[in-house]
Formats: structure tokens, C-alpha cells, sequence
């Protein structure tokens, strides 16, 4: 193997880490996002558990954020939030899922 296919190996390798990351960053961020509008409608329990989890299994089928935003948005429209309010929360959302993310690939040992 030559020293351009070890390197194109290893573009390849971290590309699909960097893909896997950011697809479990989104999910994740998605279901706190879910979480945290659930509350604000007034869900509690499976109720909420299902609110969030639909937001995530939604996304998956490729909705794209601007979707999910709509979404909640719409949602929480009556409550007086805003959609600004919405993407500053899926922010923190998202920043909230990626430090999960690392500390638990640090107590990984990877």
C-alpha cells in the first residue's frame, strides 16, 4: 500500500467519523430540543418522551433544520414564542449535544 492510499484511508476514516458525529449531534440535539418544547406546551412523561422523539424520528427521514424549526416553531406559536427563540434553544440544544457527545467519547478512552 502506498503512502497515498494509507492518506486517502485516512481522509476516508475521518470523513464517516465526522459524518457519524454530526448525525448523533443532531439527533441528539433534536430530542433536548423536543424536551425543552414539550415542557413549554405543557408535556410531561410519555406525552413529552413521544413530542421528543418524534422530533428526532422526523429528522431522520431528512428534514432539514429549517423543517424542524418550522415545526416547533409552529407548535409553540400559540405559547408566544418566537421562531428566533426556537433556533436560539436548538443552538444550546446542538452545543449541549456535541459536549455530551465528547465527554462520553472521553470516558471512552477514545
Amino acid at each position: 500500500m502506498t503512502t497515498f492510499d494509507k492518506r486517502e484511508q485516512g481522509f476516508e476514516a475521518k470523513f464517516a467519523h465526522d459524518e457519524e458525529l454530526m448525525f448523533k449531534a443532531a439527533a441528539r440535539s433534536n430530542k433536548l430540543l423536543g424536551l425543552w418544547a414539550a415542557g413549554e406546551l405543557g408535556l410531561s412523561g410519555d406525552a413529552a418522551a413521544a413530542y421528543a422523539t418524534a422530533l428526532v424520528t422526523d429528522n431522520l427521514g431528512n428534514q432539514t433544520i429549517n423543517e424542524t424549526l418550522r415545526k416547533v416553531s409552529s407548535d409553540l406559536a400559540a405559547k408566544g414564542i418566537s421562531r428566533e427563540q426556537v433556533a436560539q434553544k436548538c443552538q444550546e440544544c446542538l452545543h449541549q449535544a456535541l459536549a455530551q457527545l465528547e465527554a462520553a467519547s472521553r470516558q471512552a478512552g477514545g
